[in-house]
């Protein structure tokens, strides 16, 4: 039996094992009832990917909500930005995304999103995950809620980053870009293609149909895009784009045909946007130090929180951020919204090569080089303790912070080690001035943590 993924990330597990009917109404009335006390009766917002459970779910969600007394406003299949931007510009007093993100299809989930257009921050989402086991006052027959579906979210999510006052449409435009699309059946074909359709693009479409039968492992990783790569190659394509099942994470292939790392994708948006939008920018503790390079050729600082979009996007708010995001290829774009946006992650990078006139392989060839190496160590819940525990012998004579997992940084690399929010693992990751040192440098973390006392 699988084990239920409950975190401040939403609610995890394969469908029909550990994620299974009775325990998504646990989740949703739980988180229902949190928003009716909150902010009275209203309309709850829901979307789902393309996962063949997506459909179950979504009946068990919206039936729920409704016989709580509350309304329900249907996206159909829809990106997680989607969903978030429809609850933030409506009067919705929250949302639900049904997707399991980058999980195998197996896998299904919920993404509980407060009304402000944003996952539940942290201390409001533990509250949340320590209130499950209360009672549930059903509504009678006459509070039942209402039912609607809307669909027009997505033509709604496009204009908004078409509406980006520094993007030049025209000049994006008249470049004809040619773009190969992967959207590995998920719900990304809906959006990605319509806006770079828009954007003026000749687009290729690969794995565009939303069977939930995911054309390869979902992660939008260098190893799991072969087929994208070949393709830019065959079509003499500008450029690739990657996205995951729900839409939120960018992957870029070269007009060379070769993956440029996920790191990357907001390492180009930060060139695109600060000449524009001067500020500080935020990243998460396991993002690229190419973000401090790039921050300091335009004189302003980053700003580094623990992992997990709700944390960055929160700090980008308070501190008036231009441009943000996850070094997984998670973008935020605060002219869209405070959310990780592949697409508005997409209209950015086409802005930058219709600006530049320069290919991505050139655009990376300038920037300062750095190498990754991330790995995870699956254990028994009853061991994590115990290896995370291994972590500061491992890391002594570093610069430490502790505030997600523990960092420890150099002056030229860091090892970050840190329990997953949504799987029984521990990631590592690393970044070193070459391949060889950054993979070594893992090999020797992960070792540590398995050796015994």
């Amino acid at each position: 039996m699988s084990k239920l993924m409950a975190s401040v990330s939403g609610v995890r597990g394969i469908f029909g094992e550990s994620l299974t009917p009775p325990i998504v109404q646990k989740y949703v009335s739980s988180f229902g009832l949190m928003q009716l006390r909150a902010h009275g009766k209203g309309r709850i917002i829901i979307g789902r990917d393309s996962r063949t459970t997506g459909e179950a779910m979504m009946h068990i969600v919206a039936s729920t909500l409704m016989s709580l007394g509350l309304d329900v406003s249907y996206l159909g299949i829809a990106s997680t930005p989607t969903i978030l931007l429809a609850v933030e510009e409506s009067d919705a007093i929250g949302g639900i995304a049904i997707t399991a993100s980058h999980n195998p299809p197996q896998w299904n989930a919920m993404k509980f999103v407060d009304n402000d257009g944003m996952f539940l921050a942290p201390q409001k989402a533990a509250e949340f995950l320590s209130s499950i086991d209360q009672d549930i006052p059903w509504a009678t027959w006459q509070e039942i809620g209402k039912f609607d579906r809307d669909d027009s979210a997505i033509q709604r999510h496009l204009d908004k980053i078409l509406a980006i006052d520094y993007l030049d449409l025209d000049r994006i435009r008249a470049r004809r870009f040619k773009v190969v699309l992967d959207s590995v059946n998920g719900a990304g074909a809906f959006t990605s293609e319509s806006l770079l359709k828009a954007l003026g693009c000749e687009v290729i479409s690969i794995n565009s149909e939303p069977t939930g039968i995911f054309a390869h492992p979902a992660e939008p990783l260098n190893k799991n895009l072969g087929q994208l790569e070949a393709a830019v190659k065959k079509h003499q394509a500008d450029l690739g784009f990657a996205t995951d099942p729900d839409v939120d994470r960018l992957s870029i292939v070269s007009e060379l045909g070769k993956c440029i790392g996920e790191e990357l994708s907001i390492a180009l948006c930060q060139l695109f946007v600060l000449p524009k939008r001067k500020g500080d920018i935020v990243v998460n503790l396991s993002t690229s130090m190419l973000s401090d390079d790039i921050a300091k050729s335009f004189g302003v600082k980053v700003h580094r929180t623990k992992v997990g979009e709700i944390n960055v996007g929160k700090k980008m708010q308070e501190i008036s951020s231009p441009i943000g995001g996850e070094g997984n290829g998670g973008i935020i774009c605060p002219d869209v919204h405070y959310t990780r946006d592949a697409p508005a992650g997409m209209a950015l990078i086409l802005g930058l090569l219709a600006e530049t006139g320069k290919s991505i392989s050139k655009l990376v060839a300038e920037l300062p080089k750095y190498y990754f190496a991330k790995d995870k160590l699956e254990l028994k819940p009853s061991d994590m303790q115990a290896a995370m525990a291994r972590v500061p012998k491992i890391l002594q004579g570093y610069e430490i912070d502790t505030q997600d997992g523990i960092k420890g940084t150099k002056a030229d690399h860091w090892i970050h080690v840190r329990k997953s929010g949504t799987e029984p693992i521990i990631r590592v990751y690393v970044e070193s001035g070459s391949q060889a040192r950054s993979d070594e440098i893992c090999r020797n973390t992960l070792q540590g943590l398995i050796m015994e006392n």
